[in-house]
Parts: structure tokens; C-alpha cells; sequence
């Protein structure tokens, strides 16, 4: 008989264990029964799901695009939630500042989140890239809070916004899941436009490498997909993961950001 799993998540808030918890019971006695670990940091996760420690790890957007780097390409994605598909940062600015469209940057400053984020940090240098807009004509505000974690705690981006209410930057570049708190909560309610929406991308997915065969992921993956929002049990896991249903990989919203790391030259390991 297989031994359960192994599936590797990341600590970045205390109700990741609840969340863990629950995927864990939801798969207890069925045809791909797992267990999980906590890491403290994706560095760490990466380093465990090539040295065999775990079967399985849920990545960011940029723990995939460094398991690729370390792997040659010799991974795969297995299954991510449909708001990982439809991803986006958002420019925002106070209200009323007049600035709109990222040429309104031109001299002005932009407050980015931690460096290893992907949504608040990597790719809004890298659009601003794409709109001509170089090093030498926004002055970037770094606020690395969070190190470690992706981005994933939001700590970085709501500093970011303090940054921008202090009068320490014009705009910061925040992912639209920070900016749907903001509004939802009302943080800062008000405070806060939108000057540029980026287009989607893909966040995270559930990673495996070759050693992980097809009679053991693929169990495990139809029973991922068979989780039902219209279940209450479900639900109940799925909103804390924040998601309505998993779905199949999309692995074409990635090609902005291995396009932004290979522009920046981020390394493979930090």
C-alpha cells in the first residue's frame, strides 16, 4: 500500500493550518490519501520537492518559474484554483492625484513590495518596461517586509500603500487579491484609484517532478478537481484557499513573468 502524499505549503498566515487540515481530511480515505508540511519560506519548499522530501509542493508563480530554472524544465504543474488563472497587479494611486496610465509615472515614484514578489515587485518593473519606461525615469520605492514568502502575507504591499498615503511614493503596485481586501474590509476605504490594470497571468500551482508517476498524481488530482463549492464542507475550505473550484493548469500565464526574471536576471535561488 502507498504511503499518503506528501504535499509541502507554505507558512505564511496561522490558518494555513486550518486550510492544510481540511484538504487533509477531504482527501482521508480515498484513492490518494496525503499528509502536508510547512515551510517557513518557498526557498525552502523548492529545495525539498528536488531532494524528494515531499511528493508535491503549492507554489507561487515564481517558486514554478525557479523550479523550472533548478529542473531544466523536468517538472510539471498539476492543478492550480481558478483565480490563479485570472491574476492581475494594479498601479493605484490616492484618489484624486490626477495620475493615469503608467506614462503618468514619468518622475514620479512607484512603492513595490518585497523583491520576491511576483504581483507587487518583479512584474511591475517589468511593465513599466514594456510602456518605455526606464530605471532612470521612475524612482522605485522598495519595501522588502516579507522576504521569503512571496509576496503571500500581503505585508509589503499594504506597507506600499502606506508609503503612497505618507506622501513616501505617488502609486504603489499592489495584486488584485490586496486590492479586493482593501475594499472588502475598508482598510483604507476610499483612499485609493486604480491608474493601470495589468493584464491576467497565472499565480500558483501544485508542482510535482518525474519521480512523482501518473498512478499516484493522477488519483490525487481528479480527487483535487472533484472538490464541490455546492458542498458545504467544501465551500468551507475552498473560500479559506480563496477559490471556487481547482482547475487544469495554465501554464501560458506564465511567459510574462519568466520573460520579467529573465530581464531582471533574478537567479534561480536567493
Amino acid at each position: 500500500m502507498n504511503k499518503p502524499l506528501l504535499v509541502g505549503a507554505v507558512a505564511y498566515t496561522p490558518n494555513v493550518v486550518t486550510i492544510w487540515e481540511g484538504i487533509r481530511d477531504y482527501f482521508a480515505g480515498g484513492p490518494a490519501e496525503m499528509d502536508f508540511v510547512l515551510f517557513s519560506n518557498y526557498g525552502r519548499q523548492v529545495d525539498a520537492l528536488a531532494d524528494g522530501t515531499i511528493d508535491i509542493a503549492w507554489n507561487t508563480n515564481l517558486a514554478w518559474v525557479r523550479t523550472v530554472a533548478q529542473t531544466d524544465g523536468d517538472c510539471r504543474a498539476l492543478a492550480m484554483r481558478d483565480t490563479d488563472t485570472v491574476f492581475r497587479t494594479l498601479f493605484v494611486t490616492r484618489s484624486g492625484s490626477g495620475l493615469d496610465g503608467l506614462a503618468s509615472l514619468r518622475g514620479r515614484r512607484l512603492a513595490l513590495g518585497s523583491k520576491d514578489s511576483a504581483q507587487a515587485a518583479i512584474l511591475p518593473v517589468h511593465y513599466l518596461g514594456q510602456a518605455g519606461l526606464g530605471p532612470d525615469e521612475v524612482t522605485l520605492v522598495r519595501i522588502n517586509s516579507d522576504v521569503g514568502k512571496h509576496g503571500d502575507t500581503g505585508r509589503s504591499e499594504l506597507d506600499a500603500l502606506r508609503a503612497v498615503l505618507d506622501d513616501r511614493a505617488d502609486a504603489a503596485a499592489i495584486g488584485i487579491n490586496t486590492w479586493e481586501a482593501i475594499g472588502r474590509d475598508e482598510l483604507m476605504p476610499g483612499a485609493f484609484e486604480v491608474l493601470w490594470t495589468s493584464p491576467a497571468y497565472s499565480h500558483c500551482n501544485f508542482t510535482a517532478l518525474p519521480r512523482l508517476t501518473d498512478d499516484r498524481a493522477t488519483p490525487w488530482v481528479e480527487q483535487l478537481l472533484a472538490m464541490d463549492w455546492d458542498n458545504p464542507d467544501h465551500r468551507t475550505i475552498l473560500e479559506m484557499e480563496g477559490l471556487r473550484k481547482w482547475v487544469p493548469p495554465h501554464l501560458d500565464g506564465y511567459a510574462s513573468l519568466f520573460e520579467a526574471v529573465r530581464e531582471q536576471q533574478i537567479p534561480a535561488r536567493w
